[in-house]
């Protein structure tokens, strides 16, 4: 796990995360092990009681490990609380992050609950990994405090922050967001907001083209994955990372690529087309491009 760094007063003493999932659950833990005060909102408490679970694992399993102290485990879980209240939970909040699904009429509804409820000077994040800030943000009074902070899974662990600053977004609000990185233990980097931003743009050219050379017999996803983690140094390979990610939300992400950048380096193979009909997903559904059902 990425040491979180406390070299500077927290700027977000209170953060409300949308979204109990893997990713929500993940932003609330290093927020709460950074020392804020966290409140996790989704509409149903068998969600929230599933991504309290998985962190209240992931932090033992790093007792485990000897890279969490027992005592730090503890008081990060005592600044947890959970809501399924979304005015309440925003409300209080320094910083409201959304980690609700890659759906964008979901994510505007969400954004315009919370900045009806968030004070004037709270700051939206979203959590999308490719869909257009504009359109997310569009109606949202005082659009200069709204902008992208796309974490990776696992969030824990991944080093990258990746902010997307749209264009009425507050320079000195993006400049606080890149410090509270810091102390998050993330290193940031900072793009516009354009289809994809950096990160997805690229992963998924790269995702593509490997399944392409599948479906064409270049090679196995074995040794299409050992080519880039040996030859390249990646610490893995685009097959597996597809089969991480979900097929079916990274042929999502490529349909809406395709569109937007009007480029046929996104659109997606046939290949992963079928897969995705055929419910081959990856490893939420046991089976992708790898064997997943005994892991």
């Amino acid at each position: 796990m990425t040491e979180p760094s406390e070299e500077a007063p927290n700027p977000f003493p209170k953060v409300t995360v949308v979204g109990a999932g893997t990713m929500g659950a993940g932003i609330a833990q290093v927020c709460a092990q950074a020392g804020c005060e966290v409140v996790l909102n989704d509409v149903g408490e068998e969600a929230l009681e599933r991504g309290m679970n998985g962190i209240a694992a992931f932090l033992d399993k790093g007792v485990q490990r000897g890279k969490v102290q027992p005592s730090d485990r503890d008081a990060a879980l005592a600044r947890l609380t959970t809501s399924t209240d979304l005015a309440a939970a925003a409300a209080t909040a320094d910083l409201v992050i959304e980690a609700v699904p890659e759906h964008l009429d979901l994510k505007r509804k969400i954004f315009a609950a919370v900045a009806g409820a968030a004070r004037e000077d709270a700051v939206l994040a979203t959590n999308t990994s490719s869909l257009s800030l504009a359109a997310i943000f569009d109606g949202i009074a005082a659009p200069r405090r709204c902008l992208g902070m796309h974490f990776f899974n696992p969030v824990p662990i991944m080093a990258l922050l990746e902010i997307v600053q749209p264009e009425a977004a507050d320079p000195q609000i993006v400049a606080t967001v890149r410090d509270f990185a810091g102390r998050l233990g993330k290193e940031p980097i900072v793009v516009k907001d354009s289809p994809g931003f950096a990160t997805s743009r690229l992963g998924v050219c790269l995702g593509l083209e490997a399944i392409r050379m599948v479906e064409a017999g270049v090679a196995s996803a074995e040794d299409i994955d050992k080519a880039m983690e040996l030859g390249y140094r990646h610490p893995m390979g685009p097959l597996r990372l597809t089969d991480l990610v979900g097929l079916d939300v990274r042929l999502a992400i490529a349909d809406y690529l395709a569109k937007e950048l009007q480029s046929p380096v996104f659109e997606p193979p046939a290949l992963m087309r079928a897969m995705v009909a055929e419910g081959k997903l990856g490893k939420k559904s046991g089976q992708g491009f790898y064997d997943w059902s005994e892991s």
